[in-house]
């Protein structure tokens, strides 16, 4: 028997709660799916990948996808799993945004056939609305008391700063999204995080109340990572899908730091791997013969390959293996374009490097804290230019040495090193 897309993403671990198990028998025949996001930054980050995996779940099942880019919403921003009020954004910056993650979504979905994901933007149809006719037409569907309850408003209620009221009509906005998206393009299933379930079923009420037709709800549990700290967050900030903001090489780095008892977890969520194959690789961590790291780098590759592509991984992998300490690598000026991103790096001017001795160039680069430190590294074998090691602490830097004729790699040791880039 064919399998159902909902009993997959239950063994994946993508089902939190669903507001009806009819949603299962429904899911046997081709349905329409929307997730949304508010477009808060110009990207997308790594904790927004659950969503974007389950949308290609449902894709791969025959359903069709949908993506609903808040350039309405996002003027207000969903106060769900919020302990304060998000900043304003300005209407320019808010289209920026919606731009940008149009293109993303398009590069990380499969946007060809019957079943393409379409994309749209609330604004399209929120700012139709003037503020009478909203309040007269929607606004009277909804009653205070149920609106309190949600748990959205209510940590927030508890909580200093309280919540405004433009955060609190929130929900009355989502919930028209989803009974206009039904109306205008049969969508009858709204998925999100566990944060968003009370938006959720306000929006499946409000489809009852005016129009009287089913509407389906499904939620996965919020990513958190098994130490503590916030899935998709370094001490640096967020992980983003834009390679703008992070790097493919930062990127596949953040999953090659997942520990190992969060990493099948995550290769069931955020991959399409097979499970069997996840299975097996779970097992083989128990063995005593399993090589460290195996199962990170599986996740790292499919990972990135599927935000950034095949092109994007296979940079990624060149940075690694330029970048891992004591490791050789052929260097050419993109390579070194790209570790620039991910290492300390200093432009000098040629002057001040072309003609020196080395031990000076290492001194200047702050690698080292003197000439004197310098020399003595080169003695104890210690350090390399352009993952060469120097061996005579009279060398001279001449234009041969320039990789692409303007860049240096000097390290301190296998692990600190530091890009020169000339001016």
């Amino acid at each position: 028997m064919k399998q159902n897309v909902i009993d997959c993403l239950k063994e994946r671990g993508l089902v939190d709660a669903m507001t009806s198990s009819d949603l299962c028998k429904r899911a046997e025949k081709p349905l329409t799916v929307y997730i949304g996001f508010d477009p808060t930054a110009d990207s997308l980050h790594v904790g927004n990948l659950v969503g974007i995996v389950a949308l290609g779940w449902f894709q791969r099942f025959g359903h069709r996808p949908v993506a609903l880019l808040g350039g309405a919403t996002g003027r207000i921003g969903d106060p769900s799993g919020k302990s304060q009020e998000r900043p304003l954004l300005s209407e320019a910056m808010l289209q920026k945004n919606v731009v940008s993650i149009a293109k993303q979504l398009e590069q990380i979905l499969k946007y060809s056939g019957a079943r393409a994901p379409l994309v749209v933007n609330n604004e399209e149809w929120l700012s139709k609305f003037s503020l009478l006719d909203f309040l007269r037409d929607i606004g009277r569907q909804f009653r205070v008391g149920p609106m309190l309850a949600k748990e959205s408003v209510r940590s927030r209620m508890d909580a200093e700063e309280g919540m405004s009221f433009t955060e609190f009509s929130y929900q009355l906005l989502q919930s028209y999204d989803f009974y206009y998206l039904l109306e205008h393009h049969e969508v009858c299933l709204q998925i999100g995080g566990s944060d968003q379930w009370g938006n959720i079923t306000s929006g499946i009420e409000l489809i009852r109340k005016l129009c009287g037709k089913t509407a389906f709800g499904l939620t996965w549990p919020l990513l958190t990572r098994s130490d503590g700290k916030k899935f998709g967050k370094t001490e640096e900030g967020a992980v983003w899908l834009s390679s703008e903001r992070s790097s493919p090489y930062h990127f596949y780095q953040y999953f090659m730091q997942i520990p190992d008892r969060d990493v099948t977890k995550l290769l069931r969520m955020l991959t399409y791997m097979d499970l069997a194959e996840i299975n097996a690789i779970e097992a083989a961590m128990k063995r005593p013969e399993y090589l460290p790291n195996t199962a990170q780098m599986r996740l790292a590759e499919e990972a990135t390959r599927l935000v950034h592509g095949e092109e994007g991984l296979q940079r990624a992998l060149r940075v690694t293996q330029a970048a891992a300490p004591g490791k050789k690598a052929l260097l050419d000026a993109a390579l070194l374009k790209e570790i620039s991103l991910d290492i300390p790096h200093l432009f000098l001017k040629r002057e001040a490097v072309l003609g020196s001795k080395f031990i000076d160039v290492m001194a200047l680069s702050g690698v080292v804290s003197s000439k004197g430190e310098a020399t003595r590294l080169i003695r104890n074998g210690g350090a390399y230019l352009n993952e060469e090691r120097v061996e005579d602490p009279t060398l001279v830097l001449e234009e041969s040495h320039f990789i692409g004729g303007d860049c240096l790699l000097i390290a301190s040791g296998k692990k600190k090193k530091v890009l020169i880039q000339l001016k």
